[in-house]
């Protein structure tokens, strides 16, 4: 049952997919075949068609949905860039001069821009997927100064069976980095002079009339930017539409039309059958012989928000399915076996 429409002056039409044509996705979610789904939200045409919510929260809850929350910093960055606060090749690490004297010096490190990190694509030595790694976002979780962290890390090493960034796809290689994305909120905040949830409120949450947030914070005080942010389901979905309508919500420009081109384009390949933007994963679906593109932001567990622009419709999935192996693909599997042939039908 729909308790609320997406958009407030809009009802469902003739023009959208009918509730009921869903009806299996509660059903197999019910039978556990999915595990531990929390929420299912998908709008098609800027108007909710289905909305269930699994849990005991229900629509109000807020939902962790990990690393969905890089892909909100990317559209403060953004934001930022729009009032010229800072610019994609604008170098981090001078904005921070009290880390000084950094460890594993070198002058590489000073060229590190804001679109290494948007991108994952920096070169410092970080990757989230390999546990040796020395910028591992769980030894960062260990220590007090994320930013120090992430400062310190030494220049990564391309042996022979790695391609360097110049013979990577779009020139750039790709790594999983969370200690990058988290040095963005301290940056923000030097370059606004406010706190990033401050910043957030006013600049994006507000706009789109998301009023229940509730933020993380690392152990120096700035909130985190990589990952714990906690969102109703119906207020995810509405950050994907603000992307769907080119950064436009009631009329109103919140993020600009370039900015959004930029952040769904690609700039990496992050692994196979998946290309990176800004803190935006980028890949295709194979449906009932189609090919379906989408981009979406996502985090652990299989939780995601798929933007799916052919459809010029939005899916929110959420889980607490973290310990669950395959998670991402059960996610997937969700959209592509019950709810994207529902969306393709004519």
């Amino acid at each position: 049952m729909l308790r609320h429409p997406f958009l407030p002056f809009l009802l469902l039409t003739a023009g959208c997919v009918h509730a009921q044509a869903l009806d299996p996705v509660t059903a197999a979610i019910n039978a556990g075949e999915f595990k531990q789904i929390t929420s299912v939200v998908v709008s098609q045409h800027g108007k909710l068609i289905y909305e269930h919510y699994f849990d005991q929260e229900g629509p109000e809850g807020l939902r962790n949905t990990r690393s969905a929350t890089k892909t909100v910093t990317g559209m403060l960055v953004g934001v930022a860039a729009d009032r010229k606060l800072l610019r994609v090749d604008t170098k981090v690490l001078p904005h921070f001069p009290e880390l000084r004297p950094l460890a594993a010096p070198d002058p590489r490190k000073d060229n590190i821009t804001v679109e290494d990190f948007l991108t994952m694509s920096s070169l410092l030595e970080c990757d989230d997927d390999n546990q040796l790694s020395r910028g591992n976002e769980e030894r960062m979780y260990l220590i007090e100064d994320w930013s120090r962290f992430a400062a310190d890390l030494p220049i990564r090493g391309f042996p022979d069976w790695q391609p360097r960034p110049e013979k990577s796809p779009y020139g750039r290689a790709w790594s999983y980095c969370t200690a990058g994305v988290t040095l963005l909120g301290p940056l923000l905040e030097r370059v606004s002079g406010q706190s990033v949830p401050d910043f957030a409120a006013a600049n994006l949450f507000k706009p789109l009339g998301i009023e229940q947030v509730r933020w993380q914070f690392q152990p120096k005080g700035s909130a985190m930017t990589g990952g714990g942010l906690q969102l109703r389901s119906v207020d995810l979905a509405k950050l994907g539409q603000l992307y769907l309508n080119g950064g436009r919500w009631n009329g109103k420009q919140i993020i600009s039309s370039e900015w959004v081109r930029n952040s769904i384009a690609p700039h990496a390949n992050a692994r196979e059958g998946y290309d990176y933007g800004y803190l935006w994963w980028l890949q295709q679906f194979k449906v009932d012989g189609r090919t379906v593109p989408a981009y979406g932001m996502s985090g652990s567990g299989g939780n995601k928000v798929f933007v799916l622009p052919e459809q010029d419709a939005v899916v929110v999935i959420t889980t607490t399915n973290f310990q669950i192996r395959g998670a991402h693909p059960l996610s997937e599997k969700l959209l592509t076996s019950l709810i994207l042939p529902t969306l393709l039908r004519p």
